[in-house]
């Protein structure tokens, strides 16, 4: 459950209003997605050859069926232009596998999934319009897309397609998002609650359990729905925010970005008066950046897929600057990202007001602490391809 509400109330929420509500920050402002993916963009770009070797490992649809469409999906789109990029790169890398092998190129199917409340607008008016005279007037033209396109609201961690009618999944920097926030981090009887502080990140044994826990079960719930959705003969190509260490308490990159200046930022709030502290303490941000074991276990003891690779793999710094050495420039960088995706669940808590004000003592603790910034803050990712037994 997720906890929202005025400064003199606190209203718990079910986890069908926070799932209709979380949402990387939509429109094209300066602190929206679509304007601070770009080291998303990057990441997922490092990370082609192993999405290419998934690929391979596809099954393609037998001559006899070539009017069966091929299918891909996009878990947690978002809504900038890297899920454009890599829908591009699946579609025109299944079109050569077909063609080398002489089959023919069957129509393909692409659905962008998020939930609902992710600006599908704005991603529909990134896409490049289907042409109308067939199939290979959109693969010879860079201005049309090769894909007949549509958007799926809904929680991943249920059953959104019929079951056998996916060929490809794909889905990037979403996983690490909880369905909720576990309800002992905000229950004050429990030693779970997680008091002082806004996210797990150095937090007790008792309250990363409990986010462990959360991940581990909304994992499992993933994987019991693709396993019911794809095609046998199909692949699955997953990344989300990782860890090096085995403590849980030691959320690498997750912890700087919102365990140390965001975490301050809040104290300042409640110390200049401006909001209680039981207010901060009833704001949790739902992430949590598994090992390779927590992640490992869940497929497992799932069964219904066979890991054909599970690596850490370093994805580098969410930060985007075009000046390493300028203080500020690197303190707004932080801060506008911290907001692009978390300033939905901030201004939902507290109002946009008191969002602008936190966002910008962000700024100004980061814009301190620069050097060590961009030195230290560092993304590693979980990259697994999985098919099904």
């Amino acid at each position: 459950m997720a906890t929202l509400g005025d400064n003199k109330d606190n209203v718990v929420v079910s986890n069908l209003k926070l799932e209709r509500m979380l949402s990387m920050k939509g429109g094209k402002g300066e602190a929206s997605y679509v304007n601070n993916s770009q080291a998303q963009g990057q990441h997922a770009r490092s990370m082609l050859h192993l999405l290419k070797e998934t690929l391979d490992g596809v099954q393609l649809i037998s001559s006899s069926d070539n009017d069966i469409p091929f299918v891909i999906v996009d878990l947690g789109c978002s809504c900038g232009s890297n899920t454009v990029y890599i829908i591009d790169v699946i579609v025109e890398h299944m079109r050569k596998r077909f063609d080398t092998t002489d089959q023919q190129i069957p129509e393909f199917s692409v659905f962008f999934c998020d939930l609902p409340s992710n600006d599908f607008n704005t991603l529909f008016q990134l896409l490049p319009p289907l042409a109308n005279n067939g199939m290979e007037e959109c693969l010879a033209s860079n201005s049309h897309r090769s894909y007949f396109a549509a958007g799926v609201p809904g929680s991943f961690y249920r059953r959104l397609f019929p079951a056998r009618s996916i060929d490809v999944f794909y889905s990037a920097f979403s996983l690490h998002w909880l369905s909720q926030v576990p309800d002992v981090v905000l229950d004050k009887q429990n030693v779970a609650y997680n008091k002082g502080r806004i996210y797990i990140h150095g937090a007790n044994e008792s309250t990363t359990k409990a986010y462990k826990k959360q991940f581990q079960s909304d994992l499992a719930n993933f994987l019991c729905a693709r396993s019911k959705e794809m095609k046998m003969g199909g692949s699955m190509f997953l990344v989300c925010l990782g860890r090096t260490s085995m403590d849980p308490t030691d959320q690498g990159g997750a912890g700087l970005l919102f365990g140390t200046h965001f975490q301050d930022a809040w104290d300042d709030l409640v110390q200049e008066g401006l909001i209680t502290s039981e207010k901060r303490d009833n704001f949790n941000i739902p992430v949590y950046a598994p090992s390779i074991q927590d992640f490992k276990e869940v497929v497992e003891a799932n069964g219904s897929f066979t890991i054909n690779n599970l690596q850490v793999f370093r994805g580098g710094s969410p930060l985007v600057v075009n000046h390493p050495d300028d203080a500020a420039e690197v303190g707004r960088a932080l801060a506008i990202s911290c907001r692009s995706v978390s300033g939905v669940l901030v201004d939902a808590h507290i109002g946009e007001q008191l969002g602008d004000e936190l966002f910008t003592r962000v700024e100004r603790r980061a814009s301190h602490h620069a050097k060590e910034l961009i030195e230290k803050l560092q993304f590693f990712h979980i990259v697994a391809s999985l098919s099904l037994v």
